[in-house]
């Protein structure tokens, strides 16, 4: 009975592993925003694809909005400069360790990735790579190093060329050129490293190389010769061709630029021009010329004057009049201009500047007129202010999203262009989302940005900005961009939307609580803010009412020390459409907002700070309630800023005195036999003053202490802890100090409509827990609608838990008889979720950081739990009630906790039972920020800050996984075509009894139709081999003594009976490297009923060589639908077939019989090897007695004769003997164990004689 319920248990519980992979996989699936530590980028023109490479080595391409591609090198070094091969879907990669990479995007499995396939390092103390330029050919990458060489890449091989343009050879043409001007000596010596390479625009086999120190060559590729030499006064810094090919421009370190003239090689064609002189500036570093059908455009970096403005990050464009500085608020790292021109073309016509700064991408339209931005579709600046909070709205209504939307598109139509995005290329293969998905961030300067996270891009659609309510303290004008004085030169113009300043910290966004029903926002700050915002359509100017509720009011001892509350502008305010500000709650003191939680059908607004929580009602604007946290020994605390160093003087003394007299009581019980659980020093905490002992339980229980609990429970709990044989091997974890200023802090509210008074009652409850491990239960009234507004809503407590450890309370929610977590009420009342299940047996799941356990309402009796901190040492750090869906199955579905600990760890526990279903490691634990900032979905889905600008997507469900799906289709010829594979023989097909009868009959008439003289003659044959047969036969047995009649009878028999059944099996009896004994038997049944048995044993050493020779021919496949298992039994037969013939010709040819089944079973095994020898050993013999063999012995034939037949000499060695199942190294062994016996049997020999003649000695002298 035992065994059948285990084998129950056991399919059970397959089956739930096969449901759990239907619910659960963790997948890491995409990013979203800005690649961390950008360092270099590049574009392909024909494509239309973005390439970013990070300081980690990290490659980013991307195209449409949806087309994504990356790869990350071996190496984690910074990408120092990108090559796109145009057209090829091909890329090239330099890294700071002088390595180059060759990527491919390659599709497999219907899905384009980027790969690594070639690599190749330049090696030497003067090669490092400084600057790299691509022809236009694009078949060759020239390489300038710091000796001055130029090395040339193929990028098809990957290999070097053997052509090097040595700089000693360059001079040494200078010095032969008859040049009509004298280049100076110590130019000639040593130029500097390579500074510019730049290929000719119309002649392929030119190149322009500037030298760092101010040197340029026009260098003929072809001829190896130098045409023309320029000479820059300061030292160079870029190069750019003009398009017609007569001009060029350089850059210099001074701030200055000089256009030159091919054929004038004396002097520039006008005097370096600095733009922003006369005082000294900075280098321009990179310049570009571009020309158009009207004025040519001029795009250089750097250049500021270095007292003014050096720290300023720019570039220049200039157009004629046109002349613009934009000024970024991080280091310019590369830029470059995109133009829908060919090569063939008269102009360039650039329409866009793409700019990459340190912190974000930003794109300027060239076309439209005062050269605005785009609003980037992807790559979004995240954390263009500091994200301070984050929350996901799921399944928004149309209507609320098209409203957003509306908004979103008349906020940026003001400041963004409005053309086509230009990087456009690749193919997105993403189904369109089945839902629309809100990612909300709230930022430190007073903002909250509405991010589209339906897809795999994540755009901007809606900015909000909650500064313009308040009077700001440091409201003031800023200074101005073009410096003092009546003109504004340089032309600054700020671009991008990065700002890593905020105007007052207190406008950071705390909290953030959208109800996407009805659109309604509550957004908390700093200074204790709460904004109530309605979403509109129309922009109005209206006021804004601002409402105080004081937390501490009841405490008239505290005295807050932090900073002061933002005020409300009490003009009218001019708001747009979109979310409009309609009243603000301002919590006193001003603390920062901890917990926020809001039930909009009833009209309810909970706030949470460090000092209490506050009952809101939004619709009669004024507090129900309102509950001080705050420990009374501890009034002044502000909780904001640390308490002052007497306090904690004497605090830490305190803590010291405790911690000795518990290591007193602890060695006073020492004697005493105790199992004591392992403390972990993480969770060690001191207990508060009214317990004289510390917790001995190894995990917290959650349970709610009666107002009444008497002395006599707690000894009862003292001596069960004592009992050295209950103590659980887990973590001993101690109760929480109440002193600790922060466990006053509100970790979370909550609203639910369940059963508190009694189980047959509904009743509106509010639920707050603190950071104390205390929870408080509030029963509402609220009247009828009819009367909301007139009548108050009163609030009662009803219940007070306390945890017993004192762990802060991190989430809660009332499930129903079901397990279901309770809806919104607002989704039920719109029929977006089902109606929970409302007739009675409601519990309630409280989370803390150290444990998870399960209530009954309303008698809060403990049903199930589960521990983290007493087994792992985690704690919890984020939880939400997620609902999993199966993968095959719509109508399936499962509602579990997914947590998040400070380990880092993602783990899921399903509901009730809290048993865990999943557990995997996301997250570094010391990545304190990406653990602080993960946020869950209801879907399964998860983010986290990976680092302050990219988010990093998750997803703990295995149906809901959002991962970039894209192609990118490439021209025909782009990559090799795959090689055809060999053509496969086509196996036998297998014969069936009446097929082989057939074969049988139409070979007997085919023998039938023979001649009478062929017959004859086959007659005769057969009588010959017949006699040869006998002879040989007759020889074997005067040597072995053999039973040969039998054969002979069957033989006989076989001739005259057909056989009816033939069947053979195969047996591997000992499998070795390079060593295969097969067993084969044979059953044969004859017409007359007469069943023989045969059986073999064969030793095959050449299976294993076939099999890899046939695995390298038929890789993955040996015919269509047959796996490598199938094509080893195929190759198996054919090859043992081959065999079976060999061995019974070789059999039939030296007279040695098989082993019949009656026969002994241990006689020794027949080698193919051993039949070829006792072959060739006759035939030595009879040419030895013929005298065929000339000059030779008969022993000398036999052995060549076995060394051609054997030339392996593990195969010579292995033979019949006593070493036959030896190896050559176990031989060798074997001869060493002989050696040291023979020399120890020596040795005692030797030390028995000493002994002998030692005593003979002795003896002598005695006598």
């Amino acid at each position: 009975m035992l065994k059948l319920l285990r084998r129950g248990g056991g399919h059970h519980s397959a089956e739930r592993e096969k449901q759990k992979k239907e619910l659960f996989a963790f997948n890491k699936t995409v990013g979203h925003g800005f690649p961390n530590k950008p360092s270099s980028v590049s574009f392909d023109p024909k494509l239309k694809l973005l390439a970013v490479g990070t300081r980690t080595g990290v490659v980013k391409i991307y195209g449409a909005a949806g087309v994504e591609f990356m790869g990350v090198h071996k190496e984690e070094c910074a990408v120092n400069q990108l090559f796109f091969l145009p057209d090829q879907g091909r890329v090239v990669s330099l890294l700071e360790n002088n390595t180059l990479h060759l990527w491919e995007v390659n599709i497999k499995d219907g899905n384009s990735i980027l790969e690594e396939v070639k690599e190749f390092s330049l090696e030497g103390r003067l090669q490092k790579i400084t600057v790299c330029c691509m022809p236009p050919d694009c078949q060759h990458l020239f390489l300038g190093t710091e000796g001055g060489n130029i090395y040339v890449l193929d990028v098809v091989s990957f290999e070097l060329l053997e052509h090097i343009i040595y700089q000693d050879v360059v001079m040494q043409k200078i010095r032969d050129s008859n040049c009509p001007y004298s280049v100076p000596d110590d130019y000639k010596v040593n130029p500097g490293a390579v500074e510019g390479i730049a290929a000719h625009p119309t002649e392929p086999n030119k190149l322009l190389i500037g030298y760092n120190r101010g040197l340029i060559v026009l260098w003929d590729n072809k001829t190896c010769n130098a045409d023309q030499t320029y000479v820059g006064s300061q030292q160079l810094e870029s190069l750019s061709w003009h398009r017609n090919g007569t001009q060029f421009m350089t850059a210099h370190n001074d701030g200055s630029y000089a256009i030159w003239n091919v054929s004038d090689p004396t002097k520039p064609e006008k005097e370096p021009t600095i733009p922003y002189g006369p005082f000294p500036c900075k280098a321009v570093t990179k310049v570009n010329w571009l020309s158009t059908k009207g004025e040519a455009f001029i795009v250089f970096s750097g250049g500021m004057p270095r007292a003014s403005y050096g720290d300023r990050h720019c570039i220049t464009v200039m157009q004629g009049k046109n002349h613009v500085v934009f000024d970024f608020t991080s280091r310019v790292l590369d830029f470059f201009t995109i133009s829908d021109t060919d090569e063939e073309c008269e102009f360039d016509d650039p329409h866009t500047l793409v700019v990459l700064v340190e912190e974000e991408l930003v794109v300027i339209d060239l076309q439209s007129e005062g050269w605005p931005t785009f609003n980037k579709p992807y790559l979004a600046s995240l954390h263009a202010s500091a994200i301070t909070t984050t929350t996901h709205c799921s399944n928004v209504p149309n209507d609320v999203w098209e409203k957003i939307i509306k908004a979103g598109e008349q906020q940026m139509a003001e400041t963004f262009a409005q053309r086509e995005w230009p990087i456009n290329g690749g193919k997105n293969l993403s189904e369109e989302p089945l839902s629309r998905d809100l990612l909300m961030t709230g930022h430190e300067d007073g903002t909250v940005r509405f991010w589209d996270a339906s897809t795999v891009s994540l755009k901007l659609l809606y900015k909000l900005s909650t500064s313009n309510i308040f009077i700001s303290e440091s409201e003031h004008a800023e200074g101005n961009a073009g410096g003092e004085g009546d003109e504004d030169w340089p032309p600054f113009r700020k671009v991008g939307t990065f700002d890593p300043y905020s105007d007052d910290p207190r406008l950071g966004i705390q909290k953030i609580s959208l109800c996407p029903v009805t659109g309604d926002l509550i957004v908390a700050g700093t200074a204790g803010q709460v904004l109530n915002l309605k979403l509109a359509e129309e922009g109005v100017e209206q006021t804004v009412e601002s409402h105080a509720v004081n937390i501490v009011s009841d405490r008239d001892e505290f005295v807050w020390k932090g900073h002061d509350q933002l005020n409300v502008k009490t003009d009218a305010i001019k708001m747009s459409p979109g979310f409009q500000t309609v009243s603000v709650v301002q919590i006193t003191p001003p603390a920062a907002v901890t917990a926020l939680a809001s039930s909009v059908d009833k009209g309810l607004l909970a706030v949470g700070t460090s000092h209490g929580y506050a009952l809101f009602d939004t619709i009669q604007n004024k507090a129900v309630i309102t509950k001080c946290t705050l420990n009374p020994n501890d009034l002044s605390a502000t909780g904001e800023t640390p308490m002052s160093r007497r306090k904690s003087f004497k605090k830490s003394l305190r803590e010291s005195f405790r911690r000795l007299r518990r290591r007193r009581s602890r060695k006073e019980k020492e004697e005493k036999p105790r199992v004591e659980a392992v403390p972990t020093t993480d969770l060690d905490a001191p207990t508060p003053e009214k317990e004289d002992s510390p917790a001995v339980e190894a995990a917290e229980e959650a349970k709610e202490e009666e107002p009444k609990e008497t002395v006599e429970e707690e000894k009862k709990e003292e001596k069960k802890a004592e009992e050295p044989e209950k103590v659980p091997v887990e973590r001993k974890i101690e109760a929480r100090s109440m002193d600790d200023s922060m466990t006053s802090m509100v970790r979370c509210l909550y609203f639910a409509t369940t059963f508190i008074r009694d189980a047959t009652t509904q009743t509106t409850t509010f639920w707050a827990g603190t950071n104390a491990g205390v929870i408080y239960v509030y029963t509402l009234t609220i009247p009828d609608e009819e009367k909301r507004s007139e009548e108050d809503v009163t609030a009662e407590l009803g219940k007070e838990i306390r945890l017993k450890h004192h762990a802060p309370v991190v989430a809660m929610s009332v499930i129903d008889h079901d397990g279901y977590p309770l809806p919104d009420p607002i989704d039920v009342k719109k029929e977006r979720t089902k109606a929970p299940n409302m007739s009675g047996g409601h519990s309630i799941v409280i989370c803390s950081e150290e444990q998870f356990k399960v209530f009954s309402l309303p008698n809060l009796k403990p049903k199930h739990k589960h521990k983290l901190t007493a087994h792992d040492g985690s704690r919890v750090r984020r939880v939400s009630f997620t609902n999993y869906k199966s993968r095959s199955d719509d109508n399936y579905s499962e509602n579990c906790i997914s947590c998040l600990s400070n380990l880092g760890d993602l783990s899921i526990y399903n509901i009730p039972q809290l048993k865990s279903q999943m557990k995997k490691s996301a997250i570094r634990k010391e990545d304190i920020n990406g653990i602080s900032s993960c946020i869950f979905t209801s879907s399964g889905e998860g983010f986290y800050l990976l680092s302050p600008s990219e988010f990093e997507r998750f997803s703990l469900s295995a149906r809901f996984i959002k991962e970039p799906m894209c192609m990118l289709e490439l021209k025909e010829g782009m990559r090799p075509a795959p090689p055809e594979p060999e053509p496969e023989p086509e196996p036998e097909p297998e014969q069936t009894e009446e097929g082989e009868k057939k074969e049988e009959e139409e070979k007997a008439e085919e023998e039938g139709g023979e001649t009478k003289e062929e017959g004859e003659e086959k007659k005769e044959e057969e009588t010959t081999e017949a006699k040869e047969e006998g002879e040989t036969a007759e020889a074997a047995e005067a040597t072995e003594q053999k039973e040969e009649k039998p054969e002979a009878e069957d033989t006989a028999k076989d001739a005259e009976e057909h056989i009816s059944e033939h069947t053979t099996t195969t047996t591997i009896i000992t499998s070795k490297p390079g060593h295969t004994v097969y067993e084969y038997r044979t059953v044969e049944t004859t017409d007359s009923g007469v069943v023989r048995q045969t059986q073999r044993r064969v030793v095959d050493t050449q299976f294993e060589s076939l099999v890899e020779s046939n695995k390298e021919r038929h890789s993955g496949t040996y015919q269509h639908g047959m796996t490598w298992d199938i094509v080893q039994s195929v190759l198996h037969d054919e090859h043992m077939d081959k065999l079976v013939e060999e061995v019974d010709q070789l059999l039939a040819k030296t007279s040695v019989s098989v082993n019949e089944t009656d026969q002994d079973e241990t006689q020794q095994d027949i080698t193919i090897d051993e039949v070829k020898d006792y072959q060739a050993e006759e035939e030595g013999e009879t040419k030895a007695e013929d005298g065929e063999v000339a000059g030779k012995s008969p022993q000398e034939a036999t052995n060549q004769q076995t060394v051609e037949n054997n030339p392996s000499t593990e195969e010579i060695l292995t033979k019949c003997s006593w070493c036959s199942c030896l190896t050559i190294s176990d031989r060798l062994k074997v001869l060493g164990y002989c050696l040291l016996i023979v020399i120890f049997y020596i040795f005692s020999l030797l030390m028995l004689a000493y002994l002998c003649w030692m005593k003979a000695v002795n003896n002598e002298v005695r006598s």
